[in-house]
Order: C-alpha cells, then structure tokens, then sequence
C-alpha cells in the first residue's frame, strides 16, 4: 500500500514542481489554478463559489480569497444567477481559457501518456475507479460527468437531468456536475 501512496506523493510533487517552474502560473497559486481547471470543467449547477468550497474541499475563507485573485487578475467574472437574484455564477474570461489551453495538460504528462500507449487507456480506466471507491466509501462529493449520472436522460435523443428536470445542452452532458451520482450507486 505505501507504493500506491509514495507514487501519488511523487507524482503529486513533480506536479507543483511543474507548477512553480512554469512562466505562465508565476503569479498563480495552486489553489487558483486548481479553482480555474475545475471551472473550465464544471457545469451551470456546479459553477458556484460554494461548489468551487466543496470540490476542492478547502475553506470558505481560503476559496473566497482565491475568487478574489482569480476575478482581480481578470481570469474570471462573477455574474448573478437570473432566477435566484443571491447567487452567483462564476465564469471563466477569454484570458483564463487561453492560460488552461497552454497549460492543460502538462507537457510532461502528455509526453508520458503517448510513451505508454494502450497502458495510459488502463491507468486511466483504473484511475477513475479507485477515486469512485474512495468518493464512495469516504462519502464524499462525486463530483462526476453529467452523462455518467444516474439523474441522466435521454428525452428525444437529447441530453435531460432528471433531478432537476431540465434539458440540458449536449456539450453540458460532458462536464462535471456537483450533483452527481454514479449509476451504480442508484437505488
């Protein structure tokens, strides 16, 4: 088990070795930047301060100061949700999804991953179900793509919530909703 563990530790240091070295993330913490590839990820449910706090699992505080860098630096906008006049929803700028495209995925994970092969398939695959036992057996937030939700429908070939009973677009289907339940988990 330490193996699995010193491997993620390392990987997880050569990412903020990639981070502080990088010209483009000078200015740029971690957090900010974690806030901002999360909201290059995330849909209309999910594009909230309070979801930003939950996925990224840090204070309020901490997230809200990060927002502020974020909005100052002119890397996001806060705009008001049109049915609910208290909420906001945050919106990455033309100037952030630039920086994300230069920047998403790292050079050297890219590099590695094509080296691998078909093995990058299965590491991904394998991946993505340790983080759904660890979701489930931790109880925390999912945090998974829309069309990999159990509220997911098809209503005239189009993509549907069914929790919220909205029609979403198809490219929403593809982004990562703070409401998420895995399809197994559905009773």
């Amino acid at each position: 088990m330490s193996t699995l563990f010193d491997l993620f530790e390392r990987l997880s240091s050569l990412m903020r070795i990639w981070h502080r070295e990088h010209p483009l993330l000078a200015e740029l913490q971690p957090v900010q930047l974690s806030a901002l590839q999360y909201l290059s990820r995330c849909n209309g449910y999910s594009d909230t301060p309070l979801a930003v706090t939950d996925y990224l699992g840090l204070t309020k505080g901490t997230v809200s100061q990060s927002l502020k860098v974020l909005e100052a630096k002119g890397l996001i906008e806060k705009r008001p949700d049109l049915a609910d006049k208290r909420s906001v929803h945050l919106v990455l700028t033309p100037l952030a999804r630039e920086l994300l495209r230069e920047l998403t995925p790292p050079d050297f994970l890219a590099r590695a991953l094509a080296a691998m092969e078909g093995d990058a398939a299965e590491l991904e695959r394998l991946l993505a179900r340790l983080l759904r036992t660890i979701q489930q057996q931790e109880d925390v937030p999912g945090f998974g793509v829309c069309k990999t939700c159990r509220f997911h429908q098809q209503r005239d070939g189009e993509p549907h919530c069914g929790l919220t009973g909205e029609a979403l677009s198809r490219p929403a289907a593809e982004l990562i909703c703070r409401e998420h339940q895995p399809r197994d988990e559905a009773a």
